[in-house]
């Protein structure tokens, strides 16, 4: 697998895709007169399309935006505020993904909650989170439970785990976002003319590719679900070129090694089980109905919402228009405070501390660019 992954970025096969690509896209703007336009939706991909240069490489032909795939940055304000203050309380311990760390509060981060004596830890497996509350029993765990599909049965899996040792002070946080309400509602607006969504490749595993039925049947617009490597994104971007060069509308699977139609049962029968759908609010957009997870009512022991009471004020103020970025309307460098103010030592906003942000992606590969 490893020597197939390096295949695919070897520059004997990427540099003639990033040609057929241009061809393409060159037949695209004789015949409508533009650049056609593809959202990225998920952040990985954000950063490898930056990472690998062909952002760079495309930027006169083909206009690739990026959509709301950051967990972390599509997370409102508010709900960092809360984070923050719940980690404040005694006797607790919260357990978190490392992207959270740095993300702004409306006064401090979670790594100035973790200097200053808070017990946060940051976990690669969210399960361990659940062996932190066996080991501690006299003390409140809490996960923080940020993800899209991707993470999201791992959250399910924790209760299931928790439920099935008799752990008693455990609980999460839940914070998570679904991917069909946001591109549903990013296409209900039509603030972005779009040919066609890069569809994420993490998160289809678990969903499948049927599940972007909608997209077509609803829509009238194309997706393609792709990898993460250099030459399955220029494909995905050709796939959809050729599509809208066609007037063709599909939704196409350019990952079938790891995404099938159905995709994973076991992970949708895990969050069938555990969670039922609520309104979430989102940065930059507002509350979404039905467009989060949280804990069934019978799972209330181990939701940290219903344990936990959280107050926090009107959040700061800035001039960050990671809200913007996020919802494809503008690109990162058109934040004034992008590179300036707001930079990776000192991040203003989320998409700016993510590694999936686009903010980050951008000042780490494209500054020279803009």
């Amino acid at each position: 697998m490893l020597e197939i992954l390096k295949q695919s970025n070897n520059p004997e096969i990427c540099k003639p895709l990033v040609e057929k690509v241009i061809e393409k896209a060159k037949e695209f703007q004789l015949r409508f007169g533009r650049n056609p336009a593809f959202m990225e939706v998920c952040g990985s991909h954000t950063m490898a399309l930056a990472r690998t240069g062909i952002k760079q490489a495309l930027k006169e032909y083909v206009n690739l935006i990026s959509g709301p795939g950051c967990p972390v940055c599509v997370t409102d304000q508010r709900s960092i505020d809360a984070m923050i203050a719940l980690a404040e309380g005694e006797n607790r311990i919260i357990c978190t993904f490392g992207d959270m760390m740095r993300v702004p509060g409306s006064e401090k981060t979670l790594l100035d909650s973790k200097i200053a004596g808070k017990d946060i830890r940051v976990l690669y497996s969210p399960v361990e989170a659940v062996k932190v509350a066996e080991e501690n029993p006299n003390k409140e765990v809490i996960f923080l439970g940020i993800g899209f599909e991707t993470t999201i049965p791992i959250m399910a899996l924790m209760v299931g785990e928790a439920e099935k040792r008799a752990v008693k002070n455990f609980s999460i946080w839940m914070a998570t976002k679904l991917v069909e309400p946001v591109l549903r509602y990013l296409l209900d607006s039509g603030d972005v003319q779009l040919d066609g969504f890069l569809l994420p490749g993490h998160v289809s595993i678990v969903l499948g590719e049927d599940s972007y039925r909608y997209l077509v049947d609803e829509y009238q617009i194309s997706g393609v679900i792709t990898g993460f490597e250099t030459a399955e994104l220029l494909s995905g971007i050709y796939k959809l070129s050729d599509l809208a060069m066609q007037g063709h509308v599909s939704i196409e699977n350019n990952h079938p090694s790891v995404v099938s139609k159905t995709g994973n049962q076991v992970s949708q029968e895990w969050m069938a089980k555990y969670l039922i759908e609520c309104d979430e609010v989102w940065r930059g957009i507002g509350v979404i109905p039905k467009s989060g997870l949280d804990l069934k009512p019978e799972y209330d022991q181990y939701n940290a919402k219903k344990i936990f009471t959280v107050t926090v004020g009107v959040p700061k103020k800035t001039k960050c228009r990671c809200g913007e970025v996020i919802r494809g309307l503008i690109s990162p460098n058109e934040c004034p405070l992008f590179g300036k103010a707001c930079h990776p030592m000192n991040p203003i906003g989320p998409c700016m501390v993510s590694s999936e942000g686009s903010c980050s992606a951008y000042y780490h590969y494209m500054r020279e660019s803009i």
